[in-house]
C-alpha cells in the first residue's frame, strides 16, 4: 500500500536567500531540480559548485577561470 502525502502551503520551509545575488541564484537552481530531468541534475549540481568557488574566490562570472 502507499500513501498519498499531501503538503500544505503553510508547511513548506520559506526559500532560503543570502543576500548575495550569485549565491541566491546558485540556491534557485538547486531548488528548481525537481522541474528537470533526473539525468541533467549532475550538470546542475557541477555549475552550482563551480559559481560557489567563483563567488568566494571573489572571481567574476564573466571570468572564464
Amino acid at each position: 500500500m502507499t500513501q498519498d502525502h499531501f503538503v500544505d502551503a503553510a508547511d513548506t520551509p520559506e526559500r532560503v536567500r543570502t543576500g548575495a545575488d550569485r549565491v541566491d541564484a546558485v540556491i534557485a537552481s538547486i531548488e528548481a531540480l525537481a522541474d528537470r530531468p533526473v539525468d541533467e541534475h549532475v550538470a546542475v549540481f557541477e555549475q552550482a559548485h563551480d559559481e560557489l568557488r567563483r563567488a568566494l574566490d571573489g572571481t567574476p562570472h564573466d571570468d572564464p577561470a
